[in-house]
């Protein structure tokens, strides 16, 4: 018998033992060694070993995109495991759980809520090679998830709001903050979206969210006018409805939405960070203080899970004590 024979005899009793702690063990050396005689085996090179991970990870993430995942969480799942690939170069099945310790271990200075994303990430990935059957066990099932820092979210107030509006230099910047804070929109649902979206009769527009789950969000009258004035000010036939300001004329990308804002950011001279997301808290913190149900909230922000949505139940102290006030029978 070869080494690499005898390699794989030793491998496949230590795998039947886990599974059949009661099997007679010398009996199934020796019978392992009759059959395996028959075969020539060839042990994986390093090099192998190495593709072992990356081939599938790359089949993970086509399985995912078939499940209908966005390309930014398709992104995402691809950088994490990427790197870890690239960390712990063997097969999938020599992957242990002090591997992925180690690997989270490396992270120093990250939030927590960063670690927390990696972990998760791994945590799917290896769980579909188990559904998958091409591995027995999960390497990351004792690993725990680490604790999620509790911040509010940090939205405008109704002046802060007027100084950013007061602070928009030209109609495109004041047409994304409507847009953003009327809507509540995510970055990535903003820049997706087109002038044919709009329904200007019910002042809605179609949105695709996470998940690719479509959902309508609204213009208030303020909105609607000023992406009107915008949209009338230009001269292309772009079918974005936000587009960069010179030629060639495209959709707007992420990073081009972000830098209009931070200009917003600088002029309006507020305490706080400004960015698109600020904007959608705006929306969320607001619309709690007016009094709105926490299940109407959920569904205008796309959120799948209602315990998203509460934390903007969390953020105003006045509120609190107005509905104190309201309902304590003294």
């Amino acid at each position: 018998m070869s080494s690499d024979t005898k390699r794989l005899a030793n491998d496949l009793q230590s795998v039947i033992s886990t599974l059949c702690p009661e099997v007679d063990m010398m009996k199934l050396e020796v019978r392992l060694e009759e059959v395996l005689g028959n075969y020539e085996n060839n042990r994986k090179t390093i090099i192998e070993a190495e593709k072992d991970i990356s081939e599938k990870v790359d089949l993970y993430l086509s399985s995912k995109k078939l499940e209908g995942l966005s390309d930014i969480t398709l992104n995402g799942y691809r950088m994490v495991l990427k790197k870890f690939a690239s960390q712990f170069p063997k097969a999938v099945v020599h992957i242990t759980t002090a591997d992925i310790r180690t690997y989270l271990g490396r992270n120093e200075g990250l939030k927590m809520s960063t670690i927390g994303t990696k972990l998760s990430t791994l945590k799917s990935f290896f769980g579909w090679l188990v559904k998958e059957e091409v591995l027995l066990r999960d390497p990351t099932a004792k690993v725990r998830l680490p604790k999620k820092e509790k911040r509010l979210p940090k939205g405008l107030s109704i002046e802060e709001l007027e100084k950013v509006r007061e602070s928009c230099k030209t109609l495109r910047q004041r047409a994304l903050i409507e847009v953003l804070y009327s809507t509540g929109c995510r970055l990535a649902e903003l820049a997706a979206m087109n002038k044919a979206d709009v329904n200007y009769q019910s002042m809605s527009m179609k949105v695709i969210g996470k998940g690719n789950k479509e959902r309508i969000v609204y213009l208030s009258f303020k909105a609607l006018y000023h992406l009107k004035k915008y949209l009338k000010s230009r001269n292309d036939e772009i079918p974005a409805l936000f587009v960069t300001t010179r030629k060639p004329y495209r959709r707007m990308g992420h990073r081009a939405i972000q830098r209009e804002i931070e200009k917003v950011e600088i002029a309006s001279n507020i305490p706080k960070k400004l960015h698109p997301h600020v904007m959608r808290h705006t929306f969320g913190t607001l619309s709690m203080d007016a009094g709105i149900e926490l299940a109407d909230l959920q569904h205008l922000m796309g959120h799948s899970n209602p315990g998203t949505t509460l934390i903007y139940a969390n953020v105003s102290e006045e509120r609190k004590q107005a509905a104190f006030k309201k309902y304590h029978v003294q």
